[in-house]
């Protein structure tokens, strides 16, 4: 399986979502390539905030490694499931989808805990630092819902 996470600038909720799916298929020992883009071309080679780094190292998951990239329509053909952080995000992608069964595929992130409400994770970037704990609690929980929905399985990263 292939599932691509988006955000808006790609340095924030979609790094944090990619690592925490990362570190759950692999402690499931699951063969899943996990990635993450933006649809803004802002940051694009950057790596991810400072913060959003320091909240998943928190909780032994590197996320240094990875770098901002713009989302393209090719993601249509490349990824399973392209799950969007927010309603902005949503029409930018819907915008480039090729076809109504590639559209299918984009997804509301945080569907897996509150389905059909199409509701956004917020934006860290727009605060301080104290911002991005909620919103990595809220990834996890999301990751180990959409890992549940995918599978069948128990999810078994469980942060607290």
């Amino acid at each position: 399986m292939k599932i691509l996470m988006v955000c808006l600038g790609n340095i924030c909720r979609s790094p944090i979502a990619e690592g925490v799916m990362q570190h759950i298929v692999r402690e499931q020992g699951l063969d899943w390539q996990v990635d993450s883009a933006g649809t803004n071309n802002y940051h694009t080679g950057e790596s991810p905030h400072r913060s959003a780094q320091k909240v998943c190292r928190q909780y032994g998951i590197d996320i240094s490694h990875q770098r901002a990239r713009q989302f393209r329509s090719s993601d249509f053909d490349t990824y399973d499931h392209i799950l969007v952080m927010a309603a902005d995000v949503y029409d930018d992608v819907s915008r480039l989808a090729p076809s109504e069964t590639a559209l299918r595929k984009v997804h509301f992130f945080l569907d897996s805990l509150s389905p059909g409400e199409q509701a956004s994770v917020p934006d860290p970037w727009y605060g301080d630092e104290s911002g991005y704990a909620p919103v990595f609690d809220l990834i996890q929980r999301s990751c180990n819902a959409w890992l549940t929905f995918f599978t069948g399985n128990t999810p078994i990263f469980n942060r607290g």
